[in-house]
């Protein structure tokens, strides 16, 4: 049995979010601190802070999320750049959706000694938006009860991260869903350009009745 590359990130994610929940030192070494990465030159944390998260219900609900829209966005890859080639494409996405996202954040706090975050919501969000542009009016459902297209709930979305994110109360990054969602548009357009034709003519010919 062979696992996808989005299985393998998520075993890789759940692992390490394990121990950091339990070990409250390598969750301090791995959180993305601006102002640490600024003077102690630890870059490291751009990455690190992708795989650890706060508790298990954030840990589930980012990488449940990332489950059913990672696998879409690997296989388009695949088909394009053929299957290593594709799953190479696939993990680099991942990674800079996490490093990119958390640009913007560092600026803003690199001398805001008590700036902590943590979480794969770079990476999650590139993700769900790359797939959004692929397939638009493909159904979402928030607990199996409202569904919604993805470019109708996708735009929910951003307009949650960017309130939570103008009233941070807890340690998660919520402006890199901002940031994330950007860059997974961004990419998947210039890759597969031809994209945003189709994305255009599928949400123009949506009917809600």
């Amino acid at each position: 049995m062979t696992l996808s590359i989005t299985v393998v990130l998520i075993i890789i994610t759940a692992i390490s979010s394990y121990y950091g929940i339990n070990n409250a030192a390598f969750m301090e070494r791995c959180m993305f601190i601006p102002y640490k990465i600024k003077r102690n030159g630890q870059w490291d944390r751009f990455i690190t802070s992708g795989f650890i998260h706060k508790d298990y219900i954030h840990l589930f609900f980012n990488m449940f999320t990332f489950y059913f829209f990672g696998g879409v966005v690997e296989q388009v890859l695949a088909y394009k750049f053929g299957v290593v080639m594709g799953g190479a494409v696939f993990v680099l996405f991942y990674l800079l959706g996490i490093i990119i996202s958390d640009i913007p954040t560092y600026l803003k706090n690199q001398d805001n000694s008590y700036y902590r975050a943590l979480g794969a919501s770079g990476g999650t969000a590139a993700t769900v938006f790359a797939s959004i542009i692929i397939l638009p009016l493909s159904d979402i459902c928030l607990f199996g009860i409202l569904c919604l297209p993805g470019f109708i709930l996708g735009v929910l979305f951003l307009l949650y991260s960017y309130f939570k994110g103008k009233n941070q109360d807890d340690a998660i990054n919520h402006d890199a869903h901002l940031y994330g969602a950007i860059f997974g548009i961004v990419f998947i357009l210039v890759i597969s350009p031809e994209s945003a034709t189709t994305f255009i003519d599928q949400v123009l010919s949506y009917k809600p009745f």
